[in-house]
């Protein structure tokens, strides 16, 4: 396909997306939250979005968000820029609340619409791959066994791929057990993005 089509290409299928309405029935609705574009450099490869965002209509607008923005070394504007950052969910609607938090992503999102998306975005160097769920997609065979041990040897993805727990304010015990991650990974996290951003 020339290249010339191809931003028609990528309006055409996150149109299609964002009328998605596999998942009819979700007790808000569907509403499917994602941001690409062909130029962006980082994919945040999440679970699926909360009801705080599923309200606003922006991935991430939550604390949970204003952690990651924090690991990053970003702020909203360049966090927000589709151009640069691509924030693309394994399941693209809140699916609810079980008895201990969000339901896990519907499974419907990733055969009908991941591989597509994905493949519309040719220049990612970068994936930051969030929770056990995104992990499990993006790293497969190659995870260790569990989500600790697997950011632990988050050396062994760098720089194409970097495990992260989810940024979540219940996460606050597993950030207190695991002071490595702070002072280890994201000193060299915010480097990568910042050279990234500048290129």
């Amino acid at each position: 396909m020339p290249q010339s089509q191809q931003p028609d290409t990528v309006i055409e299928l996150v149109s299609r997306v964002r009328a998605c309405t596999l998942c009819d029935g979700l007790p808000l609705g569907p509403k499917p939250l994602l941001q690409i574009n062909p130029k962006a450099k980082v994919l945040i490869a999440g679970q699926a979005p909360g009801r705080k965002t599923h309200e606003k209509g922006i991935p991430f607008d939550d604390p949970s968000g204003n952690r990651l923005r924090s690991w990053l070394g970003i702020d909203r504007e360049i966090f927000y820029d589709a151009t640069k950052i691509a924030i693309l969910p394994m399941g693209l609607c809140f699916p609810g609340t079980g008895k201990s938090g969000d339901l896990p992503p519907r499974s419907e999102c990733e055969p009908a619409w991941r591989a597509s998306l994905l493949a519309l975005m040719p220049n990612i160097k970068t994936t930051l791959v969030i929770g056990q769920y995104a992990l499990q997609w993006h790293l497969g065979k190659v995870m260790q066994r569990n989500l600790t041990e697997t950011v632990k040897s988050w050396e062994d993805y760098w720089p194409e791929q970097l495990p992260l727990p989810h940024p979540s304010p219940r996460n606050m015990r597993w950030f207190k057990q695991n002071p490595w991650f702070e002072k280890d990974i994201l000193p060299v996290l915010r480097a990568r993005i910042q050279s990234l951003l500048r290129d």
